[in-house]
């Protein structure tokens, strides 16, 4: 028996009304939950409390602190090449040098010969000890967010470091906290390490989730 034109009309209606229904975007949901924040502010670990879902809320932690990985004080020692980049645009080092073996420059070119255990302002060389390239492997100049996290667990590529051992680098390496005393009217990374550390801390607390390819801090 052929369905009548009535019903068929209504059957229409609901497979419409049905098709258009979507899953709750995740990540909007995440944004939705976090209060506003400056460019040059990090949200406190505690902030994130308001996302009920452990791996949600791990998500999200990570996005905050891809505002530090992704800033240029951070990426430009994270370059995808042999040459460090400078300034707020990424910049090639000027003047040239190249990455070098153990990731310190080139033999008579090393990046000790000019940048020192501290800022020189007069000269406006920044400076912080062992001041030298993340290794080719930590490259993450031009990459997603979930990229760079997937890269930080990866013992293979993260310098054979835990996650514990991960957040006291990010927590308390002197090089790390140049980023936030960058000196010579450099804008520094958003927050203090030791915000940027809690988070950091907080991420791996909560299951160090990576989030989707697609998401952005």
């Amino acid at each position: 028996m052929q369905p009548s034109l009535q019903v068929m009309a209504s059957l229409v209606v609901l497979l419409v009304a049905g098709g258009c229904k979507r899953e709750p975007d995740a990540g909007a949901a995440r944004k939705a939950a976090l209060p506003e924040v400056a460019p040059n502010a990090l949200r406190a670990p505690e902030a994130f409390a308001a996302i009920e879902n452990p791996a949600e809320r791990s998500k999200a932690l990570f996005l905050e602190a891809s505002r530090v990985f992704l800033h240029p004080r951070c990426a430009n020692c994270h370059p995808s090449g042999d040459v460090p980049l400078q300034g707020m645009d990424g910049l090639a080092h000027d003047p040239p040098v190249a990455r070098g073996p153990g990731d310190r420059g080139a033999a008579g070119m090393e990046c000790t010969s000019c940048h020192q255990e501290r800022n020189l302002e007069h000269a406006r060389v920044p400076g912080a000890p062992d001041w030298h390239l993340a290794p080719i492997e930590m490259a993450w100049v031009g990459k997603s967010p979930r990229h760079i996290c997937e890269q930080l667990k990866d013992p293979k590529r993260n310098g054979g470091k835990t996650l514990a051992q991960i957040v006291e680098h990010n927590a308390h390496d002197a090089l790390v906290g140049w980023g936030w005393a960058p000196g010579s009217g450099r804008e520094p990374a958003p927050g203090t390490q030791e915000q940027f550390g809690a988070i950091v801390a907080a991420w791996v607390e909560t299951g160090a989730a990576c989030p989707g390819e697609e998401a952005r801090p």
